[in-house]
C-alpha cells in the first residue's frame, strides 16, 4: 500500500463519514486495511490510523463481535511493525472493549487468542501484559480460581525476570482476588508484597492510586475506618490527577461510607459540599447521602427505601454492599434492643409491627441475637413470644476462689519440685 495522497484523503473522508454514514466509513477503512501496510513510516502510520479508526467505529456502534474479529485478523500484518508498536496496537484495540457493556466473555476469548498468538510469535513481554489483562477479566467474571492459577504462574516468571512494574500490578490483582474471596490474611500479604516491590521503582499515579484504594478497603474490613479514610483520600487525589472519573467517584463513595460507619453525619455533609464531590456529583453520591440520612435518623424504613431507590448504585459494588449489610444488621439490632428493653415477655408480632418489618425476619434476627449473647432470653415459638431474662451480675467470689486455687496449685508444684530434688 503506497502512502500516497489518495490514502491520506481516504482516511480523512472516512473520519468525516464515521459520524454521519458509518457504513460507508467502514467500507473505506476496510479497503485501506485490505492492502499490504508497506514498509515506510508514512504508510505504516496510515495503516495504524485506519486500524484504530475502524476499531473506534465498531466501539461507537456497539459492534463487539466485529471488533473482536478485527483484532484477530489484524494480527497477520503486525510482523511489519516493530514489537513495541505491535504491543501498543494490540493493547489499544483491546482497550476499546472497555466502553462496551456485557462483553466480558468476548474479551476473554479475544485475549486468550492474542496470548496464544504472542506465544507462537515469541513475544514474551506482550504475553505477560495480556495475561495480566486476562486476570482482570477473570475477576470481572468472578472466575477466581482461573485468576489465581494465572497469577501463580505470572508471579514465578516475573520474580525470575525481576520485572518490578508488571510484578506490582500482578501482586495488586492477587490481593484483590483474595479480598473478593474473603481471605483477608492473604490479601494483606499480597498487598504488602506489592508495596515492597513498588518502593524500589517509579510507580505511575494510577497504579499508586490502586494500591492506596486496596489498602483502604482492607483497613475498612478490619473496622479501622479512620486509616481507611486517609488511604481513600490518597486514592482520590491519584485518580483525579489522571482524570479517571469513574474510579475517583468510587474512592469518594468509600470515603463517605467510612464517615457513615463512624456515625459522623456532619462530616458527610461537609464532604458532599467539597470540591471533588461537586465535580463528581451524581446518583452514586446521592445514594450515599440517602444512606447517611437514614442512619442518622436510625430509620430502617428510610434505609430500606434508600437501598431500593439506589439499587444499582449501592448494589453493584461488592465492597459497599457488604458494609451496608453490616450497617443494616447493626441498626436492626439497636432498634430491636430499644423496643424489647421495657418487657420481660413480648409478642414477636408486636415487635415486628413496631420496627415495621416482616415477622419471620424479626424472629430470625432475635434468634441470632440470643445466640450471640446480645440479649439474654429464649423464643417461645408455640406462644409466639420472646421471654427476656434479667442479666445476672457475675459473682466476684467465684473469680476470687478460682484465683486462690490457681495460686495454691503453683505453690504445691514448687514444693513438689524442691522435695524431689532433695530425694535425688
Amino acid at each position: 500500500m503506497a502512502a500516497g495522497p489518495s490514502v491520506a484523503a481516504s482516511l480523512k473522508e472516512a473520519q468525516k463519514l464515521s459520524k454521519t454514514n458509518a457504513g460507508q466509513a467502514e467500507t473505506i477503512y476496510k479497503e485501506i486495511l485490505s492492502r499490504e501496510p508497506g514498509s515506510n513510516d508514512a504508510a505504516l502510520k496510515n495503516y495504524e490510523t485506519a486500524l484504530m479508526g475502524l476499531g473506534e467505529l465498531y466501539r461507537d456502534h456497539g459492534k463487539a463481535n466485529e471488533l473482536a474479529e478485527l483484532v484477530r485478523t489484524s494480527r497477520s500484518v503486525f510482523s511489519s511493525f516493530a514489537k513495541a508498536k505491535t504491543a501498543k496496537l494490540v493493547r489499544q484495540l483491546l482497550d476499546l472493549f472497555g466502553h462496551l457493556p456485557k462483553t466480558t466473555d468476548v474479551q476473554i476469548s479475544v485475549t486468550q487468542s492474542c496470548i496464544e498468538w504472542a506465544i507462537a510469535e515469541r513475544r514474551g513481554f506482550l504475553r505477560q501484559n495480556l495475561e495480566t489483562r486476562l486476570v482482570s477479566l477473570y475477576m470481572q467474571k468472578q472466575s477466581y480460581h482461573d485468576a489465581l492459577t494465572l497469577i501463580n504462574g505470572l508471579l514465578k516468571e516475573l520474580k525470575r525476570l525481576d520485572d518490578k512494574m508488571v510484578l506490582v500490578e500482578v501482586q495488586l490483582l492477587e490481593s484483590r482476588v483474595y479480598h473478593a474471596l474473603g481471605n483477608f490474611g492473604k490479601a494483606r500479604a499480597a498487598l504488602t508484597s506489592a508495596r515492597t516491590s513498588a518502593a524500589s521503582i517509579y510507580c505511575p499515579p494510577l497504579l499508586q492510586a490502586g494500591l492506596d484504594l486496596q489498602s483502604g478497603m482492607l483497613h475498612a474490613e478490619e473496622h479501622d475506618f479512620h486509616t481507611a479514610y486517609s488511604y481513600f483520600i490518597e486514592a482520590l487525589d491519584g485518580y483525579q490527577s489522571q482524570d479517571e472519573g469513574g474510579k475517583a467517584t468510587s474512592a469518594l463513595q468509600y470515603m463517605l461510607l467510612c464517615k457513615v460507619m463512624l456515625n459522623l453525619v456532619d462530616d458527610v455533609t461537609t464532604l458532599l459540599a467539597s470540591k471533588p464531590a461537586l465535580k463528581y456529583a451524581g446518583k452514586n453520591l446521592e445514594a450515599m447521602k440517602a444512606v447517611a440520612c437514614a442512619h442518622a435518623d436510625r430509620s430502617l424504613e428510610a434505609y430500606e427505601c434508600a437501598l431500593s431507590t439506589y439499587r444499582y448504585e449501592l448494589g453493584s459494588d461488592a465492597f459497599i454492599r457488604s458494609h451496608l449489610r453490616r450497617l443494616y444488621d447493626a441498626m436492626l439490632e439497636q432498634n430491636l434492643i430499644k423496643v424489647i428493653e421495657p418487657y420481660s415477655t413480648v409478642e414477636i408480632a408486636h415487635v415486628a409491627q413496631l420496627v415495621a418489618l416482616d415477622r419471620q425476619q424479626v424472629e430470625r434476627k432475635l434468634s441470632q441475637m440470643i445466640l450471640d449473647k446480645v440479649i439474654v432470653g429464649v423464643l417461645d415459638q408455640g406462644a409466639g413470644c420472646l421471654i427476656v431474662y434479667d442479666e445476672l451480675e457475675r459473682d466476684q467470689a467465684f473469680d476470687a476462689a478460682l484465683e486462690t486455687i490457681d495460686k495454691l496449685g503453683s505453690v504445691i508444684d514448687v514444693l513438689y519440685t524442691n522435695q524431689a530434688s532433695l530425694l535425688e
